[in-house]
């Protein structure tokens, strides 16, 4: 008999280290898609490029942190560091140019094995092979020690450095010597942080020593406010101890239940390859075809770096740390942290509502519960504090989003009270832009890119108001969401800064960019002046014509690169003329040309990307990986889709980089197909959906989850392939200001 075909692996395409050179600040380690524990290296260094503990162009190991952040601008956690060790060692992070200065080692990155689930590297200067795996909420550790009397594990709560300072840390007395448990509580990023953990041992411990950084002598240090505990064994060459460490945002015994649920044994290699197909069943969601292996590494990097995060933050009882402080009961769900709205409304929350339908619920429960503690809707949210990093009101677009598309699973109503709360809240400058209309830039600092992303939301809120039949609050938010209107400045054609006597900001320079200290955040004029995707109609009014716009988003791609000013952001990067890949203001640009009728247009600059600012090496991101946006970004593009509208429902068409791609939906399979598809034949020419002839330049969510395929003809020729100037070809949807702003003009092509 013949035997069915072996399932491929997916995880084999995967490479962690891409993203981890040059600024793409990814997380290297063991984790399992959106869980609470992400253990990895730390290195000594804790600068710009170090934000996630690992950076391609250092050595260092300080120990095995059990959190880690991926992909941020900004660091924090690094939570309960384990560090093996072997002698007398220093008890601090050390510096580099001093190896006795502290517990930490080269790591020999020759031999550094790193893949979904599952790291490994030998510690230089021990004689130590470090191997990690991991479930939801407990880390695995297997060390390989050489023959020793003085061989330890040490346990480290101080860490922190410049990014967090410890402020409360301890571990509880037991007699038990195969277990210690303790907790860290911290400031940093997020301003009050608590992290509870238990560890267990394989083999009984000969002592345990609670020490103060720096200290060798434990005789005169209380157990309960040590920061750092020293496990003893006697090692045989390559004997091998195994430490399991059970995390919990919420107590020590809440760490002592999960570890029990979730790692009762000891098996190694069998929780490595349970990670390793919790990762493959999450990648196989997507397959696709492609002879290009490097694209096929590309591609499932991408898709593995947008499930690092959102993280679960709740026991295995379903109790939580609330945005209150207080500790809240199961409430029937999973909750989440590590919100980088700012980044991932964008693409990676999009592509969650597609590949993790199941999920969305409770990340929209979990968003409602933190508006209820807290008083609005999350900006950034990190374990329970909310940073309000970033600009605008980002939370709002994701539950919007969620409404329009129909997902279950809440209380739609509530979740749309909820919006409109937080759209009506007056902090960060939204309460100046309620009175003026806008808000003034000599009273908010990045006042620009404050309503320019508060308008956006607001568009988001109108959204979900026409999904619910709330006919006014529609119209309000509709009318509100113009509010960016007033920066345009038809005689320079940029959005710039206007004051409270609606004067503009002098002198003016569109190339200028100081970071955190102008009318812009993390950009320029040249970037955002395209920031209105939920009013593309409205933005062609400012320019006075189509024509008009057109050329001037033509000219934003070959103008010079140089961003002028002060300390610039080095988040603007990735640049083409002046669009700017490297961050998330510019990452809708793309898609206006298929908007405004020209979607060779789009075609060309979205090939362009895919192929010349993602590459298969350490530095292989243009910018930050920014959470999962910079990746889903990539995914998104590459099945030749994007929502660029926010909350809009619909993926607008650019140019599919694969051949064939199956989707898993809830509907069964949604199958991409893309004909002579090659580099020169990047063009759409037509498009059919489940055989039938199909002639809008966007693709409904509704139809994407329903299953089916959708069929790309792909050719050299530069076309317009839908049917712009047709209202009819929109009836069924909500765009009457762009069957006006298509009306206006003839399409060419």
């Amino acid at each position: 008999c013949t035997q069915p075909a072996a399932e491929e692996n997916y995880t084999r395409h995967v490479d962690p280290k891409i993203g981890t050179g040059g600024h793409g600040h990814v997380f290297v380690g063991a984790n399992v898609p959106f869980g609470l524990v992400q253990v990895g290296p730390t290195s000594i260094p804790q600068t710009w490029d170090w934000c996630s503990g690992y950076h391609a162009s250092d050595s260092t190991v300080i120990g095995f942190s059990h959190t880690h952040l991926s992909g941020t601008g900004i660091g924090d956690l690094f939570d309960i560091t384990v560090m093996p060790v072997v002698g007398e060692v220093t008890y601090a992070r050390g510096e580099e140019n001093d190896p006795a200065s502290g517990l930490w080692s080269y790591a020999d990155r020759t031999r550094e094995i790193t893949k979904p689930g599952y790291y490994s590297v030998p510690l230089v200067r021990y004689g130590i092979t470090a191997e990690l795996t991991a479930t939801e909420r407990v880390g695995l550790h297997r060390y390989t020690f050489p023959a020793s009397d003085a061989a330890a594990v040490v346990f480290d709560l101080e860490n922190g450095g410049c990014w967090d300072k410890a402020t409360d840390t301890g571990f509880r007395f037991s007699d038990d010597s195969t277990r210690i448990a303790g907790w860290r509580c911290s400031t940093g990023w997020a301003k009050n942080q608590e992290v509870y953990f238990v560890a267990e041992f394989s083999k009984p411990a000969k002592g345990i020593s609670y020490l103060q950084p720096g200290e060798i002598d434990d005789s005169k240090m209380p157990r309960i406010a040590a920061r750092y505990a020293r496990v003893d064994f006697d090692t045989a060459e390559g004997e091998q101890v195994l430490v399991k460490v059970a995390l919990s945002p919420v107590s020590i015994e809440g760490a002592k239940a999960n570890l029990a649920a979730e790692l009762p044994g000891w098996d190694f290699d069998a929780t490595a390859a349970a990670a390793d197909k919790a990762w493959n069943d999450e990648l196989s969601k997507v397959k696709i075809e492609t002879e290009d292996e490097t694209s096929k590494r590309i591609f499932y990097t991408a898709l593995y770096h947008t499930m690092v995060a959102p993280s679960l933050f709740c026991d295995v009882n379903g109790d939580y740390r609330g945005a209150d402080g207080k500790v809240h009961e199961n409430p029937g769900r999973d909750t989440y942290t590590t919100f980088s709205l700012w980044d991932t409304y964008r693409a990676a929350m999009p592509l969650m509502t597609v590949l993790h339908p199941e999920r969305m619920p409770d990340i929209i429960q979990t968003m409602l519960h933190i508006a209820d503690e807290q008083g609005r809707l999350p900006v950034w949210h990190l374990w329970g504090n909310e940073t309000d990093c970033m600009v605008g009101n980002p939370g709002i677009v994701a539950v919007a989003d969620a409404i329009v598309k129909g997902i279950g699973g809440f209380d739609r109503e509530k979740a749309f009270e909820t919006i409109r709360k937080t759209a009506m809240n007056p902090d960060r400058g939204n309460g100046l832009r309620m009175e003026y209309g806008y808000i003034p830039c000599e009273m908010f600092n990045e006042a620009v890119a404050y309503d320019m992303e508060y308008a956006l939301a607001d568009g988001a809120a109108a959204r979900a108001a026409e999904a619910l039949g709330k006919a006014e609050d529609a119209k309000y938010f509709e009318e509100r969401s113009h509010s960016y209107r007033n920066y345009f400045d038809p005689q320079t054609g940029f959005m710039r800064g206007r004051d409270s006597k609606k004067g503009w900001r002098t002198p003016f320079n569109a190339f200028a960019s100081t970071h955190r200290a102008d009318d812009y955040c993390e950009g320029n004029a040249w970037q955002y002046t395209w920031l209105a995707p939920h009013d593309v109609a409205g933005l062609v009014g400012c320019f006075g014509s189509r024509a008009r716009m057109l050329e001037k988003l033509d000219s934003l791609f070959t103008v010079s690169s140089v961003v002028e000013g002060g300390e610039t952001s080095p988040d603007i990067s990735g640049l083409i003329g002046q669009y700017a890949h490297g961050n998330e203001p510019s990452h809708h640009i793309l898609y206006l040309y298929t908007m405004l009728g020209q979607p060779w247009e789009t075609a060309d600059k979205v090939r362009e990307v895919l192929t010349t600012l993602y590459h298969a090496a350490p530095d292989g991101l243009s910018g930050n990986e920014d959470v999962g946006q910079m990746s889903a970004w990539y995914v998104l593009s590459s099945l030749g889709m994007y929502e660029a509208e926010p909350a809009g429902g619909r993926y607008w068409f650019g140019s599919p980089l694969f051949d064939r791609v199956e989707i898993t939906v809830p509907g069964g399979t949604f199958t991409i197909v893309a004909e002579n598809n090659s580099a020169a034949n990047k063009y759409i020419q037509r498009v059919w959906l489940n055989g039938q002839p199909y002639t809008k330049p966007w693709i409904g969510h509704a139809d994407l989850m329903k299953g089916g395929e959708l069929r790309f003809e792909m050719g050299a020729e530069e076309k317009v392939w839908y049917c712009p100037d047709e209202p009819e070809a929109y009836a069924d949807q909500r765009p009457a200001e762009e069957q006006r702003l298509f009306k206006s003009e003839a399409v060419e092509g």
